[in-house]
């Protein structure tokens, strides 16, 4: 059971990922959305590259678990708790706009099988609002059973929808650092000539089959992995100003020396190596402080 189940939901999401057909409406509306949300504070605060994260999965708990009491509360609440239940699809209905702000602005920056993924997820995400909505509202007005019934059927399309968010991120990956699984060498690695490595331009070099591109800073040499964390966009083709390495795809901003996020919409820093130049030759190694998910455990 437990089998079919996930091969049907696996059909499911290759179907929405194939439907070329929902293209000019999803892009359409994903580029409203980065008109909307400009470059600078407000796509770096719905980005959540202040927080290290992705906001958009942390607010989703509010209206998720709102509605989700209010269920519990109309199913076994009885009627002394209708007022309750009411109060609580009333803020998972006012925190549901945060929530769908962030949610576009990540997913305005996908493309293919992502955005439309992400489309249908919000398409249904804003029936089950509109449900919830038309439930407080009839509620308010007297209609406790009719109420509850546009809440059940709103947590139903709710819960379709989260399954697609879930899919996103642990399927699909959006969200998720790029650079997470690259097992750069924790050995010092020759990856080009210190002459090839001038002032004012960005060099892309290999160390061990990780990506990294090379700046040179005066007299030192610095490496970062070239992969820009938030969608994978190539580091060396962007443009260095102002000692940042500006992302070519989306326009996320890395400080050179360290990798920090300067600008979103990425949230998670730039991995930077530690370099030499020995004969002429610079090497680099992963930094002797693992991250999580870089290294096996002990024993493994």
């Amino acid at each position: 059971m437990a089998i079919r189940l996930a091969r049907t939901l696996d059909t499911i999401a290759a179907t929405i990922e194939r439907a070329t057909w929902l293209d000019p409406a999803a892009d359409a509306v994903a580029g409203l959305a980065r008109r909307v949300l400009p470059r600078g504070l407000v796509r770096d605060t719905a980005s959540g590259t202040p927080l290290g994260h992705p906001l958009h999965p942390a607010l989703v708990a509010i209206p998720v678990g709102s509605w989700s009491a209010a269920t519990y509360l109309d199913l076994l609440g009885g009627k002394r708790h209708r007022q309750a239940a009411r109060r609580l699809v009333g803020m998972g209905n006012l925190a549901a706009v945060p929530t769908a702000i962030t949610g576009a602005n990540d997913w305005a920056f996908t493309q293919g099988a992502e955005r439309r993924v992400g489309f249908v997820h919000a398409l249904l995400n804003d029936v089950a609002l509109t449900l919830f909505i038309s439930s407080w509202w009839t509620r308010r007005r007297g209609h406790p059973v009719k109420g509850i019934a546009l809440s059940l059927a709103g947590s139903g399309v709710m819960s379709a929808a989260a399954w697609l968010g879930g899919h996103l991120a642990y399927g699909l990956g959006v969200g998720v650092d790029t650079t997470a699984f690259q097992h750069a060498p924790q050995d010092w690695t020759d990856v080009a000539a210190e002459a090839d490595v001038v002032a004012d331009k960005l060099v892309r070099a290999d160390a061990g089959g990780v990506p990294v591109v090379l700046v040179r800073r005066g007299q030192q040499v610095i490496a970062l992995a070239d992969r820009c964390t938030h969608r994978g966009g190539p580091l060396h083709e962007g443009t260095l100003e102002d000692a940042t390495i500006t992302c070519p795809w989306h326009g996320s901003r890395f400080c050179v020396d360290d990798g920090t996020v300067v600008e979103g919409p990425a949230t998670r820093p730039a991995l930077a190596f530690e370099t030499r130049v020995t004969a002429g030759r610079v090497e680099v190694r992963r930094s002797q402080e693992p991250r999580a998910l870089r290294t096996n455990p002990v024993g493994v």
